[in-house]
């Protein structure tokens, strides 16, 4: 056995690159946000629409529990503000500090803004509410992307009896601490964690590694001339693969994950990340169509606030059933790299869309 899991970090080395298996510490951790603009400062919405991403996914129009916790880093000043035209724009309801539906909070006093994590909070913040409009939207900003930053603002959300589900739309390299840290992905009421699997490709990204978290991979929409959906592929983009530390989780072992020797595969799920067919977001007076994993992980949050039950273990033994069709659309076409097998969407379980994207919101 230590003979072939030898063999298998040498194969992941080959994959990877130096990154896999290096020594990369926590204390040089950095959240990147995988988000990609594919227009920028156009005067209406020309992306993907809330009505039309739910018809794709066969979601509600209404709906939504508890509160959704979205994690990013430093302050975005306008949020409020933006999530009010966007709202507008859409027909979606008011979600104000005042009426209790939107609630921001800074980690620490004197936070400074970024232009880049701006359109990532505007993103993940107007996209959850889009889908579950009648939950509550808790945005907690960390001072910056340092892993213990971001943990510092995860460990306020896990906190919160409130939440039911926490966003993290961003990830980094693995390093060798993480499965000490995966603790952090946990919280007393049970609320169930995503994180993006990343936009670059091959290889496996930290927290969306952890076996805490619901890893959520990216795919391309087309559609027929009428808008209507055509077909769903992977999105070459989509980050995933076998990761270097974690081991495999139970939900994996009963579902028996091919060619992982053991260790944690990623993604779990997945949902539309393609730029090209990316979503309309307001950020600081400008509309944008944007994509990447970036716009999964909140998205798919809010499925969890929908229906209380998008927890990994659900969704595994949901996929293992005989109807598993009425939960997920299973992707099988479209890649993410040259490593043959690992980079190849197929049926049933793939490394680039995992368990597929959602077709309910009770699993």
């Amino acid at each position: 056995m230590k003979n072939k899991r030898f063999l298998f970090l040498v194969i992941l080395f080959l994959l990877y690159g130096q990154n896999a298996l290096a020594a990369y510490h926590f204390s040089s951790y950095r959240g990147k946000n995988p988000i990609h603009i594919y227009k920028s400062n156009t005067k209406t919405p020309q992306g993907i629409s809330p009505d039309q991403i739910k018809k794709i996914y066969n979601l509600p129009k209404a709906g939504g529990h508890g509160t959704i916790a979205i994690i990013d880093a430093y302050d975005d000043t306008t949020m409020e503000a933006d999530l009010a035209v966007f709202d507008k724009a859409f027909n979606l309801p008011d979600c104000t500090t005042k009426n209790g539906c939107f609630e921001q909070h800074l980690t620490a006093q004197n936070t400074l803004k970024n232009s880049g994590w701006a359109g990532e909070t505007a993103l993940d913040v107007e996209w959850a509410h889009a889908i579950a409009p009648n939950a509550k939207i808790l945005l907690v900003e960390a001072k910056t992307p340092s892993g213990a930053n971001l943990l510092g603002a995860i460990d306020y959300a896990a906190g919160r009896p409130d939440v039911v589900a926490v966003s993290m739309s961003w990830g980094g390299n693995e390093t060798v601490e993480e499965k000490s840290l995966d603790s952090h992905f946990k919280s007393k009421s049970g609320a169930v964690f995503f994180a993006s699997s990343g936009d670059d490709g091959w290889g496996a990204s930290w927290p969306a590694a952890s076996p805490n978290v619901v890893s959520v991979g990216g795919t391309s929409l087309s559609f027929k001339s009428d808008g209507s959906l055509n077909k769903e592929t992977a999105w070459p983009g989509s980050g995933g693969g076998v990761s270097a530390y974690e081991t495999q989780p139970d939900f994996q072992k009963n579902y028996s994950i091919p060619k992982c020797n053991g260790m944690r595969a990623i993604p779990d799920v997945a949902y539309d990340a393609d730029p090209q067919s990316g979503f309309s977001t307001y950020s600081n007076k400008k509309w944008y169509v944007v994509g990447g994993t970036s716009d999964a992980a909140p998205q798919w949050a809010a499925i969890q606030s929908l229906g209380l039950s998008a927890s990994a273990k659900n969704l595994y033994s949901d996929k293992s059933t005989g109807s598993y069709t009425k939960y997920f659309r299973d992707i099988v076409s479209g890649s993410n790299g040259d490593c043959k097998y690992y980079c190849q969407a197929a049926k049933h379980y793939d490394y680039i869309t995992g368990l597929g994207t959602p077709q309910t919101i009770n699993f």
